[in-house]
C-alpha cells in the first residue's frame, strides 16, 4: 500500500515529525496558521526545532503524489483530501483552573472528519488521558464524516516524545510507542513509524495503554522534581546548599539526578492534570500527583520571596527596586514560552513593588507580549540593576559580565545553579 501522510499541526511536535516522514513518504503539513505555513514554505522554522537547511532539503513546491516523497506545507483543507494517513499533533493545554482543554484536539478531529475516507487511518500524537482518543476524538470524526469507526476508518495512538531545544534526542532517535484500534491496524501503524524511527518502536496492546504510558512519563518527572523542590525549601531553612547535597547524593549509582526549579512547558507542567482529571471521573482523588503539582506550582512565588529576602539582607529598598530577569522561556536554549513559570516569578516580584525588566535572546518579544502582556527584550539593557535573577540557563548568559549590570551592593540570585558566583540560589 502506498501511504500519503498529512500532519495536522506544524508546531514543536508536528514539524519535526513531518520533516522525518518526508524523507520516506509524500507528506502534507497542514496548519490553520497561514503565517506559520508561509514561513515554512520559505524554509524557515522559528521554533528552531528543524534546522533551515534540513527543512529546505525535504520541501516541495507542489503537493506530492503518492509515488513521490517530500514535504508540502499548506493551510488549504483541499490539499489533504487525498491522504490516507492523518497524524494529529496539536497542543493539549489546561484552562485557567487546570482542567484539560480538548478544544484544539476536537477542532483537529473535525478537520480530519471533513476529508477522511473509507480505509483511512487517523493517528493521534497529542498527550491525553487514557480513553480520550476513542471516547472524545473518534466520535467527532464519526459525526463530521458520517463514517463508522473500525468499519470505515481506523485509528492509532503514538504519543509524542519531543524535547524542545534538544538537538541530541531528536524524534528519530527516541523509541516510539505505537498502537492501533485493531491488532492489524496496530501493526500498520507500528510499521509506518518503524520506517523512520531509527531507535525502534514499541507496539502497545491497546490505544488506552499507549495513552496511559505517555501521561505517566511526565507525571513521574513532575513528582520527582517536586521532591527536590521540597528539599530545596528545607535545606534553605538549614542554610545548606541544595546543589551541593544533590551532587554528594548523586555519587550513588542509583540516585536519580533531578534538580530543583520551575516546572513549566507544555508537558510536565500540564500532563499530570490530565491524569488527575480522569482519575477523579472514576471516583479516585490522586493525592501524590496533585501534591506534586501544588508544590511545583508554588515555586514561582517562593523564588520571588527568596529574592526579596536576599535584597533586604543587603539593605536594598525593595519598593521601586529594579530587577533584571534573565530568561523567560520555559527551558534553556529554546524559544518556547508556552506555560513558562518565569511569569509567576515576575508577577510575584511586581506584587512587592519591584520593577522587572526581562531579557531573553531566545524568546520572541511579540509572542511574550501576546501571551503574557510582558515586555521582553532581545538586547541586554544598557543600565544597572539592584538585582539580577537568572531564571533560565541559556548558554548565552554565561558570557554576560554581571558586574557591568550591578548597582552598588546589588544581588545576584541564581535559580538554575548556572553561575559560579551568586549571592543566593534555589
Amino acid at each position: 500500500m502506498n501511504y500519503k501522510i498529512s500532519i495536522i499541526g506544524l508546531g514543536y511536535v508536528g514539524l519535526p515529525l513531518a520533516r522525518l516522514f518526508a524523507t520516506k513518504f509524500p507528506v502534507v503539513g497542514f496548519d490553520i496558521n497561514s503565517h506559520r505555513v508561509d514561513e515554512l514554505k520559505k524554509g524557515k522554522d522559528i521554533t528552531l526545532e528543524v534546522e533551515d537547511e534540513v527543512l529546505q532539503s525535504v520541501l516541495t513546491e507542489n503537493n506530492p503524489s503518492s509515488e513521490q516523497k517530500g514535504l508540502f506545507c499548506s493551510a488549504n483543507l483541499d490539499d489533504i483530501r487525498d491522504s490516507n494517513i492523518y497524524v494529529i499533533t496539536v497542543p493539549t493545554p489546561v484552562d485557567k483552573n487546570n482542567r484539560p482543554d480538548l478544544t484544539p484536539l476536537v477542532k483537529a478531529s473535525e478537520t480530519v472528519g471533513k476529508v477522511i475516507k473509507k480505509g483511512d487511518i487517523v493517528i493521534y500524537e497529542s498527550t491525553v488521558y487514557p480513553g480520550a482518543t476513542e471516547e472524545d476524538c473518534i466520535p467527532v470524526i464519526e459525526k463530521t464524516s458520517g463514517l463508522k469507526y473500525n468499519i470505515d476508518f481506523y485509528a492509532g495512538y503514538s504519543p509524542e516524545r519531543i524535547n524542545p531545544g534538544d538537538k541530541e534526542h531528536t524524534v528519530e532517535k527516541i523509541l516510539k510507542v505505537t498502537s492501533g484500534s485493531t491488532p492489524e491496524i496496530g501493526k500498520i501503524v507500528d510499521d509506518l513509524y518503524r520506517a523512520v524511527i531509527v531507535a525502534g518502536t514499541h507496539l502497545a496492546p491497546t490505544i488506552k495503554v499507549a495513552e496511559a504510558a505517555k501521561v505517566i512519563e511526565n507525571s513521574q518527572r513532575d513528582i520527582n522534581i517536586a521532591f527536590v523542590n521540597e528539599l530545596a525549601k528545607i535545606f534553605n531553612l538549614m542554610d545548606i546548599n541544595t546543589h551541593d547535597v544533590l551532587e554528594a547524593a548523586g555519587t550513588k549509582w542509583n540516585f536519580l539526578p533531578f534538580r530543583p526549579g520551575l516546572v513549566g512547558g507544555h508537558c510536565i507542567g500540564v500532563d499530570p492534570y490530565y491524569l488527575a482529571q480522569k482519575a477523579q471521573e472514576f471516583g479516585y482523588h490522586p493525592e501524590i500527583i496533585l501534591a506534586g503539582r501544588r508544590l511545583n506550582d508554588s515555586m514561582g512565588k517562593y523564588i520571588a520571596e527568596q529574592v526579596v529576602k536576599a535584597m533586604i539582607k543587603k539593605n536594598i529598598n525593595v519598593n521601586g527596586a529594579e530587577i533584571l530577569m534573565l530568561g523567560i522561556t520555559f527551558k534553556e536554549n529554546c524559544p518556547d514560552v508556552r506555560n513558562t513559570k518565569i511569569v509567576n516569578v515576575i508577577q510575584a516580584l511586581e506584587d512587592f513593588g519591584v520593577k522587572v525588566k526581562t531579557y531573553d535572546p531566545w524568546a520572541n518579544p511579540d509572542e511574550v507580549r501576546h501571551e503574557y502582556g510582558i515586555e521582553s527584550f532581545n538586547e541586554l539593557p544598557d543600565q544597572k540593576f539592584d538585582c539580577m535573577v537568572l531564571g533560565v540557563a541559556h548558554k548565552d548568559f554565561l558570557d554576560i559580565n554581571l558586574e557591568n549590570l550591578k548597582k552598588e551592593n546589588a544581588v545576584v540570585y541564581d535559580v538554575k545553579g548556572l553561575l559560579e558566583e551568586s549571592d543566593a540560589r534555589l
